[in-house]
């Protein structure tokens, strides 16, 4: 049997998409075919969501996306104002992003490896990565600590995510340069996990709440519904830039209905790209097509764009086509985590 250091020896890399300009090799897709041209108009799509400054720009997030090494994507998405609101699943805010905040790392493995082996080594596999489970049980720890440090009442994710950047704020900073969960903090990005309990913070709230029985920190996923919703509330138009599918696309996605049964009116998402794998004969909404959802109310038909490919390959050139095209230079951050501080929320 391998020992864990041979196994757990070669980190994960996060591409950098300011490193390398993909504009004329997308151009480019626009005369091919398949899902070289679908993902060449779901990049101008997205350039156009970021040239519109009252269009409200939500980055949806479902699978092992940071474990893979897309971390940074999101990060200068964050930071240069190309994204104003995240919904995500709690693995990659927690047990990825959080856990690499903590100083922790994902290693390069394979599919082929012995899992029996790696179980007893206690080495968690992501298909072809690695992750320590005895540095992921510190990082559950750590989510049950800030929870005893809170107000015992029920909060949103929302209000937990920023919790967690504080955390990572007043202690040092986080250990990487990259942490999306830091530069949310730092930017007023809400991010919404609508499964938080499905991640690591699980097994924080299991401990928390089994200490404090009565006065405990406890879900509120109507509260998170609400918040969101007030995103579309308090902007003109919006557009979606979804990886993957699950509850972040159609929690998103929901918040037309919701904010249309508040007030009357309420236009459809204007924009909607998604990049996914996922098959839509079998009903299940990670494969839905976008044009689907127009029959919800939920998506405009106009500008909306299905890519059918895998993120890691997709998602950079993507994101990449639309940094160096730099629309983004002159988009005014929209700071919607002052919707909830009663502060002034730049139009």
């Amino acid at each position: 049997m391998g020992t864990k250091k041979e196994y757990l020896k070669d980190v994960v890399e996060h591409i950098d998409i300011k490193e390398h300009n993909v504009v004329a090799l997308v151009d480019s897709m626009e005369k091919m075919a398949f899902q070289a041209r679908n993902l060449n108009r779901a990049a101008r799509i997205y350039d156009m969501m970021l040239k519109e400054n009252d269009t409200a720009i939500i980055l949806t997030l479902a699978g092992s996306l940071f474990s893979a090494g897309l971390k940074k994507v999101v990060y200068d998405l964050i930071m240069n104002n190309m994204v104003d609101a995240i919904v995500s699943t709690g693995a990659i805010m927690v047990d990825q992003d959080f856990f690499e905040a903590l100083g922790y790392k994902h290693y390069l493995g394979t599919q082929f490896s012995d899992d029996n082996e790696l179980r007893e080594l206690m080495i968690d596999r992501i298909y072809d990565t690695y992750i320590d489970e005895e540095e992921l049980r510190i990082c559950d720890d750590t989510t049950g600590k800030i929870f005893d440090s809170l107000e015992p009442r029920p909060y949103s994710s929302r209000e937990l995510l920023w919790e967690f950047g504080r955390y990572l704020e007043n202690n040092g900073g986080p250990k990487v340069d990259d942490s999306v969960i830091w530069a949310a903090y730092k930017k007023n990005v809400p991010i919404f996990v609508p499964a938080f309990s499905d991640c690591s913070a699980g097994f924080g709230f299991i401990v928390h709440q089994t200490k404090n029985p009565d006065k405990h920190v406890s879900l509120d996923s109507a509260k998170d519904f609400l918040e969101l919703t007030q995103i579309k509330l308090n902007t003109k138009e919006t557009g979606i830039f979804m990886i993957g599918g699950g509850v972040p696309k159609n929690f998103t996605q929901d918040i037309v209905v919701a904010a249309d049964i508040l007030q009357e009116d309420a236009p459809m998402h204007k924009y909607a790209i998604q990049i996914t794998v996922a098959d839509e004969r079998d009903g299940a909404l990670s494969g839905s097509t976008l044009k689907e959802a127009s029959s919800w109310g939920k998506v405009e038909t106009t500008y909306e764009q299905m890519v059918f490919a895998e993120a890691t390959i997709a998602m950079p050139l993507v994101a990449g086509y639309a940094y160096h095209k730099g629309s983004w230079k002159n988009r005014t951050a929209k700071e919607f985590q002052k919707l909830y501080t009663k502060e002034k929320v730049k139009a």
